[in-house]
């Protein structure tokens, strides 16, 4: 039986690696574009512009949900999206400053 050993990482790297997985789709990434290209907070339109079944698509939305990249709100039968920008900030620099210790990391080694 395989143990879950995720709880054994810092805090941060856990973080880092939830979101690299939250965006680790290609119909996550257009539901990203779709809702920076708006910049407000869309209902329905979401379905309308990617080749997906509605259902399909409300299960890449819980999992930006999950990690905090969106936000939405309930309006009678209809759930609007728009994207959280604070966390987006948040996890861009967590990733740039990840990616700027592995150059520097990696230009002071020989390696092959």
């Amino acid at each position: 039986m395989a143990i879950n050993k995720k709880e054994e990482f810092e805090k941060q790297e856990i973080e880092l690696a939830d979101f690299a997985k939250a965006i680790g789709h290609p119909a996550r990434i257009a539901i990203l574009k779709v809702l920076a290209k708006k910049d407000v907070c869309i209902c329905g339109e979401i379905v309308e512009v990617l080749p997906l079944a509605q259902s399909t698509v409300s299960q890449h939305l819980r999992e930006l949900l999950k990690v905090g990249l969106i936000t939405g709100a309930v309006d009678g039968v209809k759930s609007c999206y728009c994207i959280n920008w604070i966390t987006f900030k948040k996890f861009s620099e967590k990733f740039n400053q990840f990616f700027d210790k592995s150059k520097t990391l990696v230009q002071n080694i020989n390696c092959c």
